[in-house]
């Protein structure tokens, strides 16, 4: 772990240095390059430098016991070690943490997909709280929302959702909501009150950068058409709603949201890149998934992950158990508790793990 620990350290004193390079600074791409690799590993540094001062009390005080001249330092000495003690146990405990190997997508903006599933019209109408619920959530940590493309049902609800969450570390955050979302209520339409299950998808994927997924004219199949509204009240005098198809993987990606077919085209073709990197990134990790799985699950949109129980008034996490009786908050975005009770056990278990 210390090997490890000096070869960051040394790696984050070159990075300082390069960046005050005028050479660097003048080559805008880079220097940000650069300067978000030192961003990457300066919290990592500093709990290094912070162990190394406890280590050099904790050698000084060896000194002062060993010698023993002066009983009342030795007393000093002995309580200061007892600190010292506890203070590098826990920096271990950190450091071992800020080692654990680091999502690469994790600081990506997200484009999450939300489908009705099982139970009709309710399904559609507990999809359109879910996207609320995420928007809220954004609002909350100031993050930027973008809708893409929405298809609505006859009662208000959603047939699919897809839509652009902007904000730095928005796929840490959210990364683990991908899944079957499950909610259990009175509909509004049941006239004997009789309690109705309904599901709802819910995919999170990371935004891909342009350096990262290549994706050629040629795969391309690129159609425009009529936007159209809920039931069809309102039809686009223009065609500006865009579909695109990739051949390669059969990905569609619709867009429909903008007035413009190229701001249209724009936000398709983002959605369609996120896609395509998804694709060949699962198909990567399939191999590795079938080995080991994390505890807070793969976040395969098959798997069921939450209940939303009205009734009760509670959300229950089925990954690591957690069951909150505070469903009006969780629904109006405050997901915290949530997200940071599954950022845990995803931790720990590769901490256990060795990993």
């Amino acid at each position: 772990m210390f090997d490890k620990l000096e070869a960051m350290k040394k790696r984050f004193d070159e990075l300082t240095v390069m960046i005050s390079d005028p050479a660097v600074i003048s080559d805008t791409a880079t220097w940000q390059k650069l300067v978000k690799e030192r961003s990457q590993l300066e919290e990592t540094v500093a709990l290094y430098a912070e162990y190394r001062t406890v280590e050099d009390t904790l050698a000084e005080c060896r000194d002062i016991i060993e010698d023993g001249s002066d009983k009342e330092m030795v007393a000093l000495a002995k309580d200061e070690m007892s600190e010292a003690n506890k203070k590098k146990e826990e920096l271990t405990e950190q450091l071992k943490i800020a080692l654990l190997p680091k999502d690469p997508d994790d600081d990506k903006n997200v484009i999450i997909e939300i489908r009705a599933g099982a139970g009709g019209d309710e399904a559609g109408l507990f999809g359109a709280e879910l996207v609320r619920m995420y928007e809220r959530f954004a609002e909350r940590c100031r993050w930027k929302v973008k809708e893409i493309d929405f298809s609505e049902s006859d009662l208000g609800g959603i047939k699919e959702a897809v839509f652009m969450i902007s904000g730095h570390g928005a796929y840490s955050r959210l990364k683990f909501e991908s899944g079957v979302h499950r909610v259990q209520r009175v509909p509004e339409t049941e006239s004997q009150g009789r309690i109705h299950t309904s599901t709802v998808t819910v995919a999170v994927l990371p935004e891909a950068e342009d350096v990262e997924v290549e994706i050629l004219e040629n795969d391309l199949k690129i159609d425009a058409y009529r936007a159209g509204g809920a039931g069809g009240q309102y039809v686009n005098k223009t065609e500006s709603a865009i579909r695109i198809t990739h051949l390669p993987t059969g990905i569609v990606v619709t867009c429909q949201d903008e007035k413009s077919q190229g701001k249209n085209k724009e936000s398709a073709m983002k959605v369609l890149k996120t896609r395509v990197y998804d694709y060949y990134r699962t198909k990567q990790q399939k191999e590795y998934a079938s080995n080991r799985k994390l505890l807070v699950g793969t976040g395969d949109r098959s798997e069921r992950i939450r209940t939303y129980n009205f009734p009760q008034g509670r959300v229950t996490d089925h990954r690591i158990g957690l069951t909150l009786y505070t469903l009006d908050a969780f629904l109006d975005g405050d997901l915290f508790e949530m997200l940071d009770a599954l950022a845990i056990a995803s931790r720990n278990e590769l901490l256990s793990s060795g990993e």
